[in-house]
């Protein structure tokens, strides 16, 4: 069969969308990766399906890796998701709610950039007592949508030579954080309000040009171990720059929690199957 799909990127996160608001299309993990797969397929680092809400909401998304496996959330493919959805509807809405696992989500429209309200940061814990291979450096935890340790790459270490895809890896599969795993984030302070990142994610087992849900970590993790104000800029692998928006509710409770950056078309076609 043919499978008619959009690209998408979101500051470099890149992601195939399909429209599956009748429910016909039904893909395995296997097709999900060979879709994803950048040297025979589209290529991706994961997908997204557009299905009809169950509890109110405008649609419901679904977001899987490049592994094939069904992930909670994605904060760069939420904000992708918005922008599609947006167009679906008769007249464009500057905002629309959709389901995800991670509870329901709310995009709004703002000029050409996509503010996600994110969900609300869970299991924080800073300095877990885990140990980062090559690094002198505490290992930090936040839930926000999906899991990542968080590690602030000590001063006099390249940021730019660092090997996130060995260290990523290891993090990633610690036993620390087992048995789901965690993304593995790196950052470094550019100045205060204003932090780097780079990111091995999950499912991609790769590091990738850019994390929503990551930059909210690392930004999050910046406020408490520095009182940096919201809104904090970050700058990811794919050269843009986001920003983190919150509010502090107790301590180190976070609420109101905001994603914004660039949600842009590639292109779209189809693909046999």
């Amino acid at each position: 069969m043919l499978l008619h799909f959009y690209k998408m990127n979101g500051a470099g996160n890149d992601f195939i969308i399909i429209d599956n608001r009748d429910l016909s299309i039904s893909l395995d993990g296997e097709t999900i990766e060979a879709l994803c797969d950048r040297h025979c397929g589209i290529g991706a680092d994961g997908l997204l399906a557009v299905e009809p809400s169950e509890h109110g909401a405008d649609f419901k998304f679904r977001y899987y890796n490049a592994d094939g496996g069904e992930a909670e959330m994605c904060g760069n493919g939420a904000r992708c998701f918005g922008r599609f959805t947006a167009h679906l509807l008769p007249e464009i809405p500057k905002r629309v709610t959709f389901e995800t696992i991670a509870g329901t989500l709310a995009a709004e429209m703002v000029d050409e950039n996509v503010r996600i309200a994110m969900s609300v940061p869970k299991d924080l814990k800073l300095d877990t007592g885990a140990t980062v291979p090559s690094l002198n450096a505490p290992l930090h935890f936040v839930n926000t949508g999906v899991p990542h340790a968080v590690v602030f790459v000590p001063g006099g270490q390249s940021f730019e030579e660092l090997d996130v895809y060995k260290l990523g890896g290891e993090i990633r599969r610690h036993q620390a954080f087992a048995p789901a795993g965690a993304n593995a984030n790196f950052a470094t302070v550019r100045k205060p309000g204003h932090i780097e990142i780079r990111t091995y994610e999950r499912g991609v087992e790769d590091e990738t040009l850019a994390c929503g849900t990551g930059m909210v970590a690392c930004a999050l993790i910046h406020h408490l171990l520095t009182g940096a104000p919201s809104p904090i800029k970050v700058d990811v692998a794919g050269g843009d720059t986001l920003e983190i928006g919150f509010e502090t509710s107790g301590d180190q409770a976070f609420t109101n929690v905001t994603l914004t950056g660039p949600a842009d078309f590639v292109f779209e076609g189809e693909i046999e199957i």
